[in-house]
């Protein structure tokens, strides 16, 4: 009897502690829950002090009337500055820092397996024969197709109404400048082909397949496609969008699109570009190439040439280790592979103006940042 006793002692005993060790972890996964997410949205660190100077001289100087600055490292933001006359949600024409857009979209087309970055496009658009035929989307993507640069402003001035089809047929009937994959022209009309042959591959428009592919997983709501020229076309009416100049956006939707590059293809868990696909558009395409056309202004010269986006600093294995994309009105993003910062600058200015300014308020940035 005695020993019956104490077996059950034990067994209460037993009993109580699993319970009490079951309160502790319940009480444990709450605290957390009710912890985590003040520890997500943190308090942002201080800007360096040199930096509002900075921003300052360009307001006074540069004649930017607004400037937003958003920085970020390993997918948190370290801090936004929104400076002068410009609203949180700004949405603002980013000229060719269109391009890093345009070339993610094409690359999720190229995940599929879809596309190749090396076929000839000859093989889906019948109307580009001998040379033009063997270009490939990695030389459209990179400013070497051959198809000349941006003089003469020839996708540029194409109705927005036409199909991106009927753009590649014009683009197809003009004769080469170069030999394909020979020289870098910035600037070339034949990211619109790169656009035809995406919207014949998903039977999918532009505006469609970037909904589908990057602005709703990345929460990017107020970006739209248009062109430069016809500020006045709502989207709707656009189906000839100008793939390296025609985005406007926000700095916040911007900044989304950049942390999911920086996560090397991922934003809050979910699979948008696979990891080749990033590393591939921060792959240096254009050493050993003549550099025979590049935008005007200092930001750029003696720079390589990636997908989509320039090569600040290129690895021993080719690899862009401080990438940028830098719009002629004033938009900068960039991101430091050496340091895991990237962010955006969000003006409404021209980019010879302010670029100087820029560079010298980037430094200051990531000298306040050890690596």
């Amino acid at each position: 009897m005695t020993g019956t006793k104490t077996t059950q002692i034990k067994r209460a005993n037993s009993t109580l502690l699993w319970n009490s060790l079951l309160v502790l972890a319940t009480l444990g996964f709450f605290l957390a829950a009710l912890l985590f997410p003040l520890i997500a949205h943190a308090d942002p660190v201080a800007p360096p002090a040199a930096l509002m100077p900075q921003l300052r001289k360009m307001m006074a100087d540069d004649g930017v009337p607004g400037i937003t600055v958003l920085v970020f490292r390993h997918g948190q933001m370290l801090y936004r500055i929104d400076q002068g006359d410009i609203a949180h949600d700004t949405a603002l024409p980013v000229a060719s820092a269109s391009k890093w857009l345009a070339v993610a979209l094409v690359m999720t087309v190229v995940d599929e397996g879809k596309l190749s970055l090396d076929e000839p496009i000859g093989h889906h658009l019948p109307e580009f024969t001998g040379a033009a035929g063997a270009i490939t989307l990695r030389q459209i993507m990179s400013f070497t197709s051959g198809q000349g640069g941006l003089r003469g402003l020839v996708d540029v001035r194409q109705d927005p109404r036409i199909t991106l089809a009927e753009s590649a047929r014009q683009i197809a009937q003009l004769p080469l400048q170069d030999k394909p994959g020979t020289v870098f022209k910035y600037g070339s009309p034949a990211m619109q082909i790169a656009g035809a042959l995406v919207e014949q591959a998903t039977g999918l428009t532009w505006a469609q397949l970037f909904q589908e592919r990057l602005a709703a997983p990345l929460g990017m709501t107020h970006t739209t496609w248009g062109n430069p020229l016809r500020p006045d076309l709502p989207p709707g009416q656009i189906s000839n969008p100008n793939l390296q100049g025609g985005a406007t956006t926000t700095a916040d939707d911007y900044g989304k699109f950049l942390t999911m590059l920086a996560s090397g293809g991922t934003y809050q868990g979910r699979r948008i570009l696979s990891a080749k696909a990033v590393n591939e558009m921060e792959h240096v395409q254009t050493q050993g190439l003549p550099m025979t056309f590049v935008p005007r202004g200092g930001s750029v010269q003696g720079l390589q040439y990636a997908l989509g986006n320039w090569c600040g600093a290129v690895g021993e294995n080719g690899e862009c280790t401080l990438v940028a994309s830098p719009g002629a009105l004033g938009t900068y993003p960039w991101m430091d592979r050496t340091t895991g910062l990237y962010g955006i600058f969000f003006m409404r200015r021209r980019m010879p103006l302010v670029e100087k300014d820029i560079q010298t308020a980037r430094h200051i940035i990531e000298q306040a940042v050890q690596p």
